[in-house]
């Protein structure tokens, strides 16, 4: 067992969607209920944020440059250097309680974005894969609160979890048209602490798991059992992802969101961001290839 360490003292409400931008080398994360899109850069530990146009959910770097964001009710294209919003998709418009939540994109630079019933936990909101030419499409329904969406290395299977199922799932992915085979359980967490927020995959097929009110990050090996666990000060961890120079960090997002004034007394550095070397190293993720 093995610990985190703060690199960024954000205190963010709801730090989430970490990933590692190759093109700026920075690590990326947004604060969902702070509006903000913050950044870091390892090499130097410079950090910074910019205003949000709304609650930015997930998001990924975009080839044409910006990025493309799942804000909490809509699909856009956001350029934080000059504030441009170009919205593109209203997301389940016939439902007021659901909102999108976690995505990542696949090997081939698609857009996988689901999302969650933040009102009742109801499983009825979906899961979409936005194409590169801009074409939204559902893949499922019947989701309570779409989490971990993360791809193999070889892009031939994506990992998802239906967060209060405290199950990871595994469908087969075909990359040439976007399309899920039949999933089946990867990993059974029932025994696990805590519920199994964000995800990302090494170089050898681990899948590392945030487990949210658990204070801790989990790696499940290729066939889903727990092989590594990274503790942290605080309990609400969220997210990770590699980074750094040669992919070799593994950074992490955590959450103050709904934490009395006692608990943050407890954990004064939940909203932060931390960092670990596990001995392996992960994939650069692929750009939004529209």
């Amino acid at each position: 067992m093995a610990r985190a360490e703060l690199v960024v003292d954000c205190q963010n409400i709801h730090g989430e969607g970490i990933q590692w931008n190759a093109r700026d080398n920075r690590v990326w994360w947004t604060d969902i209920h702070g509006q903000q899109l913050w950044w870091l850069d390892p090499a130097t530990g410079v950090s910074g944020s910019f205003a949000a146009p709304g609650r930015i959910c997930c998001f990924a770097p975009r080839e044409r440059g910006g990025f493309i964001v799942a804000l909490a009710e809509r699909l856009a294209f956001f350029d934080p250097e000059t504030g441009g919003l170009t919205s593109f998709y209203e997301f389940e418009p016939e439902n007021p309680h659901t909102r999108l939540n976690d995505g990542r994109t696949d090997r081939r630079g698609r857009f996988i974005v689901g999302g969650m019933n933040e009102g009742s936990g109801a499983a009825d909101s979906s899961v979409l894969c936005v194409d590169p030419d801009g074409t939204v499409r559902t893949l499922f329904a019947g989701v309570a609160c779409a989490n971990s969406t993360c791809f193999s290395p070889d892009g031939d299977t994506m990992y998802f979890a239906d967060t209060p199922e405290r199950r990871i799932r595994a469908y087969p992915y075909d990359q040439e048209t976007g399309e899920l085979g039949p999933p089946m359980i990867f990993a059974d967490l029932a025994a696990e602490p805590a519920l199994p927020d964000g995800s990302c995959v090494d170089a050898e097929g681990g899948v590392w798991n945030a487990e949210w009110d658990g204070g801790r990050v989990v790696r499940l090996d290729p066939r889903g059992r727990v092989d590594r666990v990274v503790e942290l000060p605080v309990g609400k961890v969220t997210c990770c992802a590699f980074g750094g120079e040669g992919l070799d960090t593994l950074f992490i997002t955590t959450s103050r969101l709904g934490s009395t004034e006692d608990t943050l007394a407890a954990e004064p550095l939940a909203g932060g961001v931390f960092a670990f070397r596990p001995g392996v190293c992960g994939l650069t993720d692929s750009a939004f290839a529209g």
